[in-house]
């Protein structure tokens, strides 16, 4: 019973995010897009190799 609770919760967040991003986010421009795949690559990169570190360890 508790799980379902959760995941209740859980759905009804995810659902009003979805409804609240939709109704006042606005479209990112490109040179926007453009400096966050830059740095999305490089922050990537760190969390595998920091996984990696801590699976070794």
């Amino acid at each position: 019973m508790t799980l379902l609770i959760i995941l209740l919760c859980v759905f009804g967040a995810v659902a009003l995010m979805v409804v609240l991003g939709q109704r006042f986010g606005k479209p990112m421009e490109v040179e926007q897009q453009q400096k966050y795949s830059k740095i999305l690559w490089v922050v990537v990169f760190i969390a595998i190799v920091a996984a990696i570190i801590k699976q070794m360890f």
